[in-house]
């Protein structure tokens, strides 16, 4: 088991520490998970543990919103139709079906595209241009994309063709052309929120139109399931609006989702609510499966059903593409296991792995199952026609599209996020440009920066455990970035004898630990891929763990489960 180093955060003794316990009346740990998460006032936790619909910003506080509204609207009363474009991924895909499903209340003159992941590639493409040509699509709504296609939306315009752009990265030097340009990260955008998802962005215009035309808010929630899927997919910050849009966007999809998420909820048979870990390990992988297997239109095709037969019929195809995936991804992640030691590179600060017989739709996967195993910034690629083409991962606090950018002269394209990122190279510069990013690495990061990070908000014994700590500390979901689930640290625990493996391969442990102090409070929990600390936990001696709280649901039954992240024993 990969060595961690945890990091427990200092108790608080302030007087914020005092004057949130006084008014809320609640545990002081509790009051700590506050205090970490900025909130030290008694109305700013109500906000927080009571979000409200009216909580959003205005969306004209966005550059170019007016401009943007006004040309949807004047489009549409001049019978013009319209296309609606997105990114492949999820937050793509989950954009495109929000824009259709809110236009198509106003105009049939309608169309949605989603770029072929293989023969286009990311963002907008020359092709998606020229079939917006043979509609007689007079106006493009580009989604999670766009950002950086100063060239494709001059060549939109030389065929009259207008742009309006719904995009959450980061803006190059220019931006495109386009008659209008949303974007919260634009240096010259006042917008008082800037971590939204592309779909987040692309409701901000749906909100913005219903505004314009009079619409009452609450017409707008039945969008939010497909804007918490976004949120939860595209691992953005879970803070001020995008809390808000998660909160009520996962009301939508565990009372009434759309046909598409309950024709996959219907075959996953959930036995509890559906959170945002549902959504990020079991909804999206499924959605993301369409595009690297088949094509992402069906993932569309899905979430615009408009029935739940319909539905169901899609939802089956992308299982099965699901299934496709996951074995892809297994094998490849062997393959590039066995090219890192075959390598000697075990040590090295940095991975960059490469197999033309890869398949372009998983390498992200891959990545990602690669940090997992060696803590450190990945890149995947995978080579067609003197092409490499890659997906890039990172590790807590090291920005991998920082690192790109540096490297930039050697990498025909790229673009993405701090932790996330996609790019391709020349063959003929490929060798070069693997030595630039390890350089860059190298420099960067030192060996203790390569041992993984718990971080641990509180020490929380097992008998400080119960019902009513664990009901608001439920509150504090939805989790995600800047408010992670809460992992705590018990210093002492004990197995009961009654821990075992569990799973396929009986990979995992299923535990059952009290405290030493107090026997007789027996707690269950589980800890994935860690078989390898069974024979000491047998051997009934003291040990720590970290941990998070979880609701486990069996045969109705509900109770607290501990996710265990990690364990130490005592040397």
């Amino acid at each position: 088991m990969r060595q961690k180093k945890w990091v427990i955060k200092q108790a608080d003794n302030s007087a914020a520490l005092v004057s949130l316990q006084e008014g809320l009346g609640i545990h002081p740990i509790l009051c700590q998970l506050l205090l970490n998460r900025g909130i030290e006032s008694f109305d700013e936790a109500k906000k927080f543990f009571r979000p409200s619909i009216t909580d959003l910003h205005d969306p004209f506080l966005m550059q170019d919103m007016e401009i943007a509204v006004s040309t949807v609207l004047e489009k549409i009363a001049q019978g013009h139709k319209i296309m609606v474009y997105g990114d492949y991924d999820v937050d793509g895909t989950t954009s495109v079906s929000l824009m259709y499903s809110f236009l198509k209340q106003f105009t049939d003159q309608l169309i949605y595209y989603i770029p072929d992941r293989y023969g286009e590639g990311y963002g907008v493409s020359f092709q998606g241009i020229d079939k917006a040509e043979e509609e007689a699509c007079t106006l493009i709504i580009c989604l999670d994309c766009g950002i950086k296609a100063i060239k494709k939306v001059a060549y939109a315009k030389d065929k009259g063709i207008d742009f309006i752009i719904c995009d959450h990265h980061r803006p190059g030097s220019e931006l495109p052309a386009a008659v209008a340009v949303l974007d919260p990260k634009r240096s010259d955008c006042n917008y008082p929120y800037k971590e939204l998802s592309g779909c987040g962005v692309g409701f901000k215009l749906a909100q913005a139109i219903a505004q314009r035309k009079g619409m009452d808010q609450a017409s707008l929630l039945p969008l939010l399931d497909l804007v918490a899927v976004s949120i939860g997919a595209d691992i953005v910050h879970i803070t001020g609006e995008n809390r808000v849009l998660a909160y009520f966007g996962l009301k939508v999809l565990n009372d009434k989702p759309r046909h598409g998420f309950k024709a996959f909820i219907n075959h996953l048979k959930p036995d509890h609510n559906m959170d945002i870990g549902d959504v990020v390990f079991k909804i999206a992988p499924r959605i993301n499966a369409a595009g690297r297997i088949s094509h992402a239109t069906k993932a569309v095709e899905l979430l615009v059903a408009s029935s739940l037969e319909e539905a169901e019929t899609y939802a089956s195809t992308i299982d099965e593409f699901n299934t496709r995936r996951r074995d892809l991804d297994e094998r490849i992640t062997e393959e590039a296991i066995g090219q890192i030691k075959d390598g000697g590179l075990e040590k090295a600060k940095s991975t960059v792995v490469a197999n033309e017989d890869w398949h372009k739709g998983v390498v992200g996967i891959v990545a990602s199952r690669l940090i997992e195993t060696y803590y450190r910034p990945t890149i995947v690629f995978t080579i067609k026609d003197g092409k490499y083409t890659g997906s890039a991962r990172s590790i807590l606090g090291f920005d991998i599209y920082n690192a790109l950018d540096a490297c930039s002269e050697h990498i025909e394209a790229f673009g993405g996020h701090m932790y996330a990122a996609g790019l391709t190279v020349d063959e003929s510069k490929f060798d070069v440009f693997k030595k630039a990013f390890a350089h860059y690495v190298d420099e960067r990061l030192t060996e203790e920066d390569l041992v993984e990070r718990v971080e641990v908000e509180s020490v929380l014994e097992l008998n400080q455990i119960d019902e009513g700590f664990f009901n608001i500390l439920q509150q504090f979901e939805p989790h995600g970035p800047e408010n992670l689930s809460p992992i705590f640290c018990a210093k002492e625990v004990v197995d009961s004898g009654w821990s075992r493996l569990v799973g396929e391969n009986k990979d995992h442990l299923s535990l059952s630990l009290f405290n030493p102090n107090y026997p007789r409070d027996f707690y269950k929990g589980i800890a994935f891929r860690m078989k390898e600390c069974f024979g000491q936990i047998q051997m009934k001696q003291s040990f720590a763990i970290c941990y998070s709280l979880k609701e486990n649901v069996w045969k109705d039954k509900k109770s607290i489960q501990l996710f265990v992240s990690d364990l130490k024993f005592k040397k």
